[in-house]
């Protein structure tokens, strides 16, 4: 009962989802982008931050996330932001085609329409020249690149005036969403991140690159992996399609305080044991769990242009990348998808609004 009654609520906040953003505050069809450098101590570098938020008229014209298979999403580079207090979102990509800030303009670009000012750190190694297979199992320091954004955020003169800085929460997709929870308190557990390759039961796209690469997880320096990465400024966590959550000691999902979103893309059973966050839902307090039954895991992709799917295969990229579950669009699919993390997030960080 208590499932089916989380379902109904999911259902009716989708079905509210028009009204609310219709009252989101700060709403405006103009969508700046800025980057912006995020001071790493950790990674010895600045992390490259890509950030959308309501914009006034003005600035150069831009489409972000954009590639041979993916559309991108246009936007107002450095227009002028508009006036009001926005919330903010801090936003983590996932790895492979998706492993960069702006492959998540889709999703950033209708979130700043709404009246929330999106920052997504690109994790290093996880994409483009310098992709690492080591640097992007090391997940442990994806969780810092959030906080490292923050911190960058709150001393930013361009945001500084216009950010609710007491009203902040994190989206995570795929990988990112493993990051979202590890910001919330969750913890890896290093035995089983060390074994996840030893088999491809688990993630073979992943895990066939990690081989290739020549990468041993059990030889990995992997000391720091069950730190504590929680950032206790985060009110509010959603995580679409986590990926893996079987990294993760499950014991410490009992102590996350703050409210956590969970969403599998996929029907029940056919979901990837790796990104399968039923049982979470049950560990963490107060999370709340739902399904798009007719999406797949690469329906956080963005749209597919025309011919995409055979240059895919002609690259030997091995995923399915334009595949959904069958019966929708990937457009209908992402907007059901902005929907829903435009309603959470009002509800979470507008709710005193």
């Amino acid at each position: 009962m208590k499932r089916l009654n989380k379902v109904w609520t999911m259902l009716w906040s989708i079905a509210l989802s028009t009204l609310i953003v219709q009252q989101a505050s700060g709403v405006s069809e103009n969508v700046g982008v800025r980057q912006i450098p995020a001071p790493s101590k950790e990674r010895g570098i600045n992390l490259d931050v890509t950030v959308w938020y309501p914009a006034r008229s003005g600035g150069k014209s831009v489409t972000l996330g954009e590639s041979v298979f993916f559309a991108g999403t246009p936007s107002m580079r450095d227009a002028s932001i508009s006036d009001g207090k926005f919330p903010l979102v801090l936003l983590s990509h996932g790895a492979g085609l998706a492993g960069s800030a702006q492959a998540l303009s889709w999703i950033a670009v209708p979130l700043a329409k709404q009246g929330f000012v999106v920052a997504a750190p690109t994790h290093p190694g996880n994409t483009g020249a310098n992709r690492s297979a080591a640097e992007t199992m090391k997940l442990w320091l994806r969780p810092g690149d959030i906080s490292e954004t923050l911190n960058a955020m709150e001393k930013d003169t361009f945001f500084k005036e216009q950010l609710e800085y007491d009203e902040v929460g994190t989206l995570g997709l795929s990988m990112g969403g493993s990051t979202a929870l590890a910001i919330a308190g969750a913890r890896i557990d290093p035995k089983r991140l060390a074994g996840y390759c030893d088999t491809d039961a688990l993630n073979p796209s992943l895990c066939e690159w990690v081989r290739q690469s020549g990468v041993d997880l059990h030889a990995m320096d992997l000391r720091s992996a069950s730190r504590d990465n929680e950032d206790r400024r985060i009110r509010f966590v959603m995580a679409i399609d986590p990926s893996p959550v079987d990294v993760f000691d499950f014991k410490p999902f009992s102590q996350i305080s703050v409210p956590v979103e969970l969403v599998n893309l996929g029907q029940p059973g056919k979901i990837p044991l790796t990104a399968e966050a039923s049982k979470i839902e049950k560990a963490i307090p107060n999370a709340t769990y739902s399904t798009i039954v007719d999406a797949s895991h690469y329906s956080m992709f963005a749209e597919c242009k025309p011919g995409a799917s055979e240059i895919a295969e002609s690259e030997n990229v091995g995923d399915p990348i334009c595949m959904d579950g069958g019966g929708r669009a990937r457009s209908e699919i992402h907007m059901q998808l902005i929907n829903m993390v435009v309603a959470a997030f009002s509800r979470a960080l507008k709710s005193n609004h």
